[in-house]
């Protein structure tokens, strides 16, 4: 018998939970794309998205997911035939270099596996050897959606200075922005790309692209870009319809508003201490299913885990079965294990935006309910384990 009717909750890592705030903000007439709020109000956006962000550079829209936004930001600073260093822990890694090659880039990949992040030692000893200063920009995921992997961003940052290398840091925060601490001025980061749909809490279509003064000097000089992705205009518009390069978005812009808001009220130190806590609660429950199973987190180490994502590891094909007995039977959509080999052994727990105490104990409740269901085994012990830390954080 499925207890699945009712409200179903979606736990995939993006898109993520939508506010009912968010939806009301949204649920409106088209407005004027001229004059009078919206224009106001989009105006209103650029200094809570820096804040956020924890930049004084500039911020770029477009109406785009994140690899669209991968595609700005690569098109503005590089020209066909540079070179670019693109550190990989994942799939998304992977997908920036190819976007890169695609406009004719020279992509070198260090791929750093799939359970551990970027190895910087590794990559100074690369960028010292690169005396010639070929590598124009290095990439990096901050956390890869398929792996839960969070990479040190602001040591990366020490691995370019300790090797005088002045390839420009370009990070991808489209998973972790406004859910994993971020400081892109404080860390060094020349650019930062990404989307609503995951910790802004809004649905899919938006893509930012941040910069500083550096990337706009290499936009002075890129053979990359074209019309459409010039964040020159953009960042800076002297008519509105330049902030878009056309029809704005108007009801994502009224939705991310809202869900600016709604992290500014709560603040930014508060959002990212509450992401720790629920993230913490569900590695307990791992722990304590994987001592009497095959169950384990996919990234052994705890620093290097993201707090918006956490992939995880079962006997194949029983992470699938499990997954597809919690949406089916109980209402509980899981990611799927994207990327993975094999992928019916994966399965990934989205706790990113608009996500709180209860919502999290429910899934890991329901995962519960369908390791018993289904005969996997498992220990015993961890919904109490992770009732522990939401108890003690909010202590």
């Amino acid at each position: 018998m499925p207890l699945s009717h009712g409200r179903p909750y979606l736990a995939i890592p993006g898109p993520s939970v939508m506010p009912d705030r968010v939806l009301r903000a949204m649920h409106r007439a088209a407005p004027n794309i001229y004059t009078g709020e919206l224009v106001e109000l989009t105006h209103g956006l650029i200094p809570d998205l820096k804040a956020i962000a924890r930049t004084d550079g500039k911020v770029a829209i477009y109406i785009a997911n994140g690899h669209g936004a991968w595609e700005a930001a690569l098109a503005n600073v590089l020209s066909p035939g540079d070179t670019i260093l693109a550190l990989a822990t994942g799939r998304f890694g992977h997908g920036w270099a190819e976007m890169a090659a695609g406009l004719g880039v020279e992509v070198e990949v260090m791929d750093f596996g799939e359970t551990a992040p970027n190895d910087l030692a590794a990559v100074e000893a690369r960028l010292k050897a690169d005396s010639e200063g070929r590598i124009k920009a290095v990439t990096s995921v901050h956390v890869d959606t398929s792996t839960g992997i969070l990479n040190d961003i602001a040591g990366l940052r020490t691995a370019l200075d300790r090797a005088g290398h002045g390839a420009l840091l370009m990070a991808d925060c489209i998973a972790s922005l406004a859910c994993d601490r971020f400081e892109m001025d404080a860390w060094g980061v020349d650019v930062m790309v990404a989307a609503s749909q995951k910790g802004l809490m809004t649905p899919p279509g938006l893509g930012f692209v941040f910069f500083n003064d550096r990337a706009a000097a290499a936009r002075q000089t890129a053979g990359c870009v074209t019309r459409h992705w010039d964040w020159t205009d953009r960042s800076a518009p002297e008519l509105y319809y330049q902030f878009f390069n056309g029809t704005a978005p108007t009801h994502h812009l009224y939705g991310l508003r809202e869900a600016l808001d709604m992290i500014g009220e709560e603040g930014i130190e508060a959002v990212w201490a509450r992401h720790d806590a629920l993230a913490r609660a569900i590695w307990a429950a791992v722990a304590a299913w994987g001592q009497g199973g095959a169950m384990r987190l996919n990234v052994a180490e705890a620093a290097s885990r993201s707090r918006a994502i956490t992939s995880v590891e079962l006997s194949d094909p029983d992470g699938e079965r499990l997954r597809a007995w919690c949406e089916e039977k109980a209402g509980v959509t899981l990611g799927i294990g994207l990327g993975r080999t094999p992928p019916d052994a994966f399965f990934r727990i989205g706790h990113m935006g608009h996500v709180n105490a209860h919502m999290v104990l429910g899934v890991l409740g329901v995962m519960d309910a369908g390791l018993k269901a289904l005969g996997i085994p498992h220990g015993s012990g961890a919904v109490e384990a992770a009732a522990r830390v939401v108890a003690d954080a909010a202590a």
